[in-house]
């Protein structure tokens, strides 16, 4: 008996882990996220013309 009670404590414990860990992982994944959509949203205010900073191709040599 004492062993089933073992491996249920141990199993209980995995799951809580695994829990924590995916819901830290959803919490990093949406700040990036969060970063990158206000990143674009400055760069798109600060930008003065519709035309891309660098030329498409490279110069001739």
């Amino acid at each position: 008996m004492f062993e089933y009670e073992l491996q249920q404590y141990r199993s209980a414990d995995l799951i809580r882990r695994a829990e924590r860990e995916r819901l830290a992982r959803e919490a990093v994944l949406a700040r990036r996220a969060e970063r990158r959509a206000a990143a674009r949203r400055t760069a798109e205010t600060e930008s003065h013309s519709p035309r891309p900073r660098r030329h498409r191709f490279a110069r001739a040599a």
